[in-house]
């Protein structure tokens, strides 16, 4: 080859080198920063003021609105190793500066202890979000003039980017002072304040202020906190600098009437929009709320699921490469398989045997078993196979699962039709009516679910065949409907009369432990309210119990009608004509045993008055039903001998079984119990908690020769649809 050809190839070939070097480059920044960009959440919180609940937990999401659990919604981090005091609670974590450091504080504290005794916090900081680094800060014992110091809570940290460190914020209270919120700044490793607190936001009625988020936006910080006293929610005060000069902007911010506190603000991805959280405490669940100004703010509670109850809690926006690591490293095999959510699956009922490595997903009467698609929800970089539509008509079916950095497991998938329980959601107390007007069955339970039994609305559901149920929708409301009682929506009762040719329908319910009546022209409402308690006094005698859980209850000898209730006591009274008062001189009663608790149910059968109830505690494993029969609706009430008809049966799963209603069907002797069970298979985990977190059952009730009541089987499977 000829110099000057040989010169022109070099040259060429540098040039093209040099293009696809810039080509290589240019790929790699790209990748960088798309490696860099946030495209998921991870949220860290606690679940409860028990000591074991007391602890940093994680769950992540790809859309700031659906969220899945780390590590089985276990502790990431052991609380004994990082408190003073074994617990800690309001986790906030913030990204760092540098884009690659995260810094974590939460509340240094066991609440079992008293809402006084804790004075220190804890400092966390990571580099990979996996392992953490952490220090207890004790105020009183750091800072001077703090001896009558109380409480430090809910502490947070943002950047001051014109002191260029990390300042950490957060609430204290002094003797009887209010709380109030202060700031002090952190060293430079993050394990100590290095500067004494100061207060940050000065309340212009110097109210108590706590739980404070601050959010730069628009050359603005933002700051929400709690108010509490004159009026308790969520406030903002708002600042040009950070550490102080904030005006309050003197309205409640949080979309709901229920007490509310935590409150968090992130931003999600790629969007100019906020997410406003708020941990709504006396009902066991999180408000997400939405927003483009930091003012006005819309709930969007309907795109929010979660395989876990959060306390006080907060949200990072997080990359890809993060997201893997958080998966890698805490997602589990279990955790893909319970996330099946086929909307024929009843999600509260899956069972998942990690020890058997099996699964068992029921699921509503009618669904196709020859081609069902679970629908595991899993992350993009995790494999589920086979996958999409299968064939469970022969048994169980094998699925492994494949989780990067995790070895593959295999479990044995059965699917199977199961009618128990009949309402999907947690139901209890529940009230059965067939209506000759709509020629359906009703069923009128307490709203649970919700902690402490602080529920405060009615619904009921209707069925052709006491299998397939259809939600009708809330028919009572206490907050909008009734002036007398705005909490405790518990256990109502119902009857059908026809009045002058036309059918009405008169629900007596228990709220604030009084018992009420409302009245509709149609089994699904609305009802209106009678506009006081009809029962709100303990009859004369009666010096404990409440007065809850009415029965109502039509004689056919007679065609006269009567009202049962009574925790601890049953009472019987007759009903007047016009069904919203009580004979009050006929008040009497009538408790049939020193086991009695509650929940009377009265039927007729062959000239017999049946009387039912519950004995134990709704919070017991141990709830049952017992009966009694008399010869007449108000006694005396004679009990047979092995009168126990509903129990639990450990060996399925089935616990707290009780407070029933009875239903005869097709003008035949052909009955039915409706009551409530613990949560299956969850409830017996709960502790206390099992108790109003309950479900709604069906099963056959059937009588012996003599009249007694035959025990009733509780079951899985429920019952066939009626013809």
């Amino acid at each position: 080859m000829k110099p000057h050809l040989i010169k022109y190839h070099i040259a060429l070939f540098m040039v093209l080198f040099a293009v696809s070097a810039d080509d290589v480059m240019a790929q790699k920044k790209q990748a960088t920063a798309a490696a860099k960009e946030n495209v998921a959440y991870l949220f860290t919180y606690f679940t409860g003021n028990s000591k074991a609940e007391e602890a940093i937990r994680f769950a992540v999401s790809t859309d700031g609105y659906r969220y899945k659990a780390l590590n089985g919604n276990n502790p990431v981090i052991s609380s004994e190793k990082i408190s003073s005091t074994g617990g800690v609670r309001d986790p906030h974590i913030l990204r760092g500066a540098d884009g690659k450091t995260f810094y974590m504080v939460a509340t240094d504290m066991v609440s079992a202890n008293g809402w006084n005794s804790n004075r220190a916090m804890v400092l966390l900081k990571s580099n990979d979000l996996i392992n953490w680094k952490s220090s207890i800060v004790n105020i009183q014992n750091r800072f001077p003039n703090n001896g009558n110091l109380l409480r430090v809570w809910a502490p947070q940290t943002i950047y001051d980017a014109v002191a260029k460190k990390y300042m950490v914020y957060w609430s204290m209270k002094h003797g009887d002072e209010p709380d109030k919120i202060y700031y002090a700044y952190a060293n430079s490793d993050f394990t100590d304040l290095e500067t004494a607190p100061k207060q940050l936001f000065f309340s212009p009625t110097n109210g108590s202020c706590i739980d404070g988020d601050i959010i730069y936006d628009k050359g603005k910080y933002n700051l929400f906190f709690k108010t509490e006293g004159n009026g308790n929610g969520i406030k903002k005060a708002v600042s040009d600098q950070l550490t102080g000069g904030y005006v309050l902007e003197d309205r409640y911010l949080q979309q709901t009437k229920e007490a509310v506190e935590g409150a968090g603000v992130f931003k999600l991805n790629h969007s100019n929009q906020y997410i406003l959280m708020y941990d709504v405490y006396m009902k066991g669940r999180y408000q997400f709320t939405r927003s483009s100004d930091l003012k006005n703010f819309s709930v969007v509670d309907q795109e929010v699921t979660m395989d876990f109850h959060p306390r006080h809690g907060t949200i990072l926006p997080i990359n890809q490469l993060e997201l893997n690591r958080l998966l890698s490293k805490w997602y589990t095999v279990e955790s893909v398989l319970k996330s099946a959510n086929n909307k024929a699956i009843n999600q509260h009922n899956i069972v998942l045997d990690s020890l058997n490595q099996k699964l068992y997903l029921p699921v509503s009467y009618g669904t196709a078993l020859k081609a069902f698609d679970p629908q595991f929800n899993t992350f993009n970089q995790i494999e589920v196979l086979p996958k999409g539509k299968l064939d469970f008509t022969n048994g169980p079916v094998k699925v492994q699962v494949k989780i990067p950095g995790q070895q593959p497991k295999t479990f044995t998938v059965n699917v199977a039709v199961a009618n128990n329980p009949v309402l999907k959601g947690y139901y209890a107390d529940p009230e059965i009516l067939y209506s000759n007007k709509t020629a359906k069955y009703y069923i009128y339970p307490t709203s649970d679910g919700f902690t402490n039994w602080s529920g405060t609305y009615f619904k009921t559901f209707s069925s052709t065949d006491l299998v397939n149920w259809k939600d009708e929708g809330k028919i009572l409301d206490l907050e909008k409907d009734v002036s007398w009682a705005k909490k405790n929506a518990w256990a109502p009762t119902i009857i059908e009369q026809k009045i002058n040719g036309a059918y009405k329908y008169f629900y007596y319910f228990t709220a604030a432990q009084k018992i009420g009546v409302a009245v509709a022209d149609d089994p699904a409402g609305p009802f209106k309210d009678g506009g006081h308690a009809l029962i709100s006094t303990k009859p004369k005698g009666i010096k404990g119990g409440q007065e809850i859980d009415p029965d109502v209850f039509n004689d056919p000898k007679t065609n006269k009608n009567y009202l049962y209730w009574g925790n601890g006591y049953m009472a019987v009274a007759p009903l007047n004509e016009d069904m919203v008062t009580i004979d009050t001189n006929g008040i009497k009663i009538i408790t049939p045993n020193n086991g009695f608790r509650e929940g009377t149910e009265v039927f007729y059968r062959n000239n017999k008055y049946y009387f039912l109830w519950s004995e134990d505690d709704t919070r017991s494993e141990n709830y049952r039903v017992r009966y009694g029969f008399s010869d007449s609706p108000t006694g005396k009430i004679t009990i047979p001998e092995n009168n126990l008809i509903l129990a639990k049966d450990a060996a399925q799963g089935i616990y707290g079984t009780g407070h029933n209603s009875v239903i005869k069907i097709n003008g035949k002797d052909e009955w039915y119990m409706v009551y409530h069970r613990f949560t299956r298979p969850e409830g017996i985990l709960m502790g206390r908690a099992a108790g109003y977190n309950r479900e709604v059952c069906i099963d056959k009730m059937e009588f012996n020769a003599d009249g007694t009541i035959k025990p009733v089987i509780p079951t899985i499977n429920g019952i066939k649809p009626i013809q």
